[in-house]
């Protein structure tokens, strides 16, 4: 019977990736949890498990140093906010990856590999580590790390949700609501906080207390009273763009 570790420093995200993986792949063995490079290495040596799924960026000691001293003995998967500029490190080597938040069909495919390479020895991955390495330096020096999930407490529960999924971010007193096509939540966060930890390319700030996200956008409009009205794809709400922002559609 197979067995594995998670290694994440947000217990949210060690919670939803348990949950994704009992779905996925009953029979798997959770031996245990760390949320640092150095604990994982301790619990791997202890435990001794199959697989090791490894956040790349933590507290202390990362995933990467991490899997230098354990890819000989398991199979490294990592799990990465990172976007595009770096998966292609993974892509030519033989390390798997599963970008954040997991998402239910990609980590199908990810157990189907690993249930094939449990047949073998993990594979030598070191040369593969050196220049992913070099490719996340070269990244960071490129383009922040933007936030790329937002947690939403629903009930006694911790939702996970994509920025994918967001049309629009909006100031509400003390909170901040999270409009997806399925779904209204409140957040503790500010907008302030939201608009410098977002990509600006992909959410524009069109109102003091409005962020929206870009390809979100259907069109944009005039009421009779001459303000620009914004309407947001897979909702009926139209936002207003203040003057301060107008100059984001000059050509209306």
């Amino acid at each position: 019977m197979a067995s594995a570790l998670i290694v994440d420093d947000e217990s949210p995200m060690r919670d939803q990736l348990r949950a994704r993986l009992a779905e996925a792949w009953p029979e798997l063995v959770i031996v245990g949890e760390a949320s640092n490079g150095l604990d994982a290495v301790t619990m791997a040596e202890r435990h001794q498990p199959d697989i090791v799924f490894l956040d790349i960026r933590m507290p202390g000691q990362g995933g990467i140093e991490a899997a230098r001293r354990l890819y000989n003995r398991c199979h490294i998967v990592f799990v990465t906010a990172y976007d595009q500029y770096a998966l292609d490190a993974f892509e030519q080597g033989a390390m798997d990856y599963l970008l954040k938040p997991v998402v239910a069909e990609r980590l199908r495919v990810t157990c189907e590999r690993l249930r094939t390479r449990l047949t073998q020895a993990p594979d030598n991955i070191g040369e593969q580590l050196r220049q992913l390495t070099q490719i996340l330096q070269q990244g960071e020096t490129k383009k922040p790390a933007y936030l790329r999930w937002i947690q939403a407490q629903v009930g006694s529960n911790l939702r996970m949700i994509s920025t994918r999924e967001i049309l629009y971010f909006q100031s509400d007193d003390k909170y901040t609501l999270v409009q997806t096509a399925q779904a209204e939540l409140l957040i503790r966060k500010t907008l302030k906080e939201l608009a410098d930890e977002l990509d600006p390319d992909e959410f524009w700030r069109i109102h003091r207390s409005t962020l929206v996200r870009v390809d979100a956008i259907a069109e944009v409009t005039r009421d009779e009273r001459g303000r620009q009205m914004l309407r947001v794809r897979n909702h009926p709400t139209l936002l207003e763009v203040s003057r301060n922002h107008a100059h984001l559609f000059q050509q209306m």
